[in-house]
């Protein structure tokens, strides 16, 4: 199995992002929906971007965005991979990923197949579970065979929903993702990380990574 990365979503200031870089993290979500309680002004996002290092990913979460705004906020933030939540086509996110890395934000609901993910080839696709009101960092779990079932319809999978460092390394034996994601389940509060919990997850991300490359050599 190849290496695991990791995302760390909803961070909202420079201090957090920097101990999450040092810990290990591939990628840092940052959240441009205004109605969240992790969102970041853009001005923000772009002094946090600026200090993160080369080879960690800063990714902008967006929700029922147009394209316009996308490319408008992203750009101003200097943000170069955007996370698109909400009724986005599969055609504006072929057009965005013309500039940017994509990743589809896709929930694990009644009305989802697996094999939907095709019509976005150029993207990279999210699976969160589905929330009436809330569009990801609701601790809920996803649905793991339907995640599963994805994976070969997918260029590179990212599970989402409900992880913490108890579960994830059940979720990374029964998906065997890409990356895994993770928002509330290292948080004391929304938007407040708690830097030990995050320590934790990470450590559980590489040990279950560890022991399935044991397993299959």
């Amino acid at each position: 199995m190849n290496r695991v990365q990791i995302k760390i979503c909803g961070v909202t200031n420079l201090a957090d992002t920097k101990v999450c870089v040092d810990l290990g993290a591939d990628m840092i979500g940052l959240n441009f929906y205004p109605r969240s309680p992790r969102y970041v002004e853009p001005h923000r996002v772009r002094e946090i971007v600026e200090a993160i290092p080369r080879g960690v990913r800063a990714v902008g979460v967006f929700v029922d965005t147009t394209a316009d705004e996308v490319r408008t906020l992203a750009k101003t933030a200097g943000i170069g991979c955007v996370q698109l939540h909400g009724d986005l086509s599969s055609e504006t996110c072929r057009d965005l990923a013309r500039e940017f890395r994509v990743i589809r934000a896709l929930c694990t609901g009644a009305k989802f197949h697996p094999e939907d993910v095709s019509a976005f080839s150029d993207c990279d696709v999210l699976l969160d579970a589905p929330h009436p009101e809330l569009r990801g960092g609701t601790g809920l779990t996803c649905d793991w065979p339907a995640a599963r079932a994805t994976r070969p319809f997918a260029r590179f999978l990212i599970l989402s929903g409900g992880l913490n460092a108890q579960n994830v390394p059940d979720a990374i034996a029964a998906v065997s993702p890409h990356a895994v994601d993770v928002c509330s389940g290292v948080e004391t509060a929304a938007g407040v990380k708690d830097l030990r919990a995050i320590e934790k997850f990470i450590a559980a991300t590489r040990a279950a990574e560890r022991l399935l490359a044991n397993h299959s050599a």
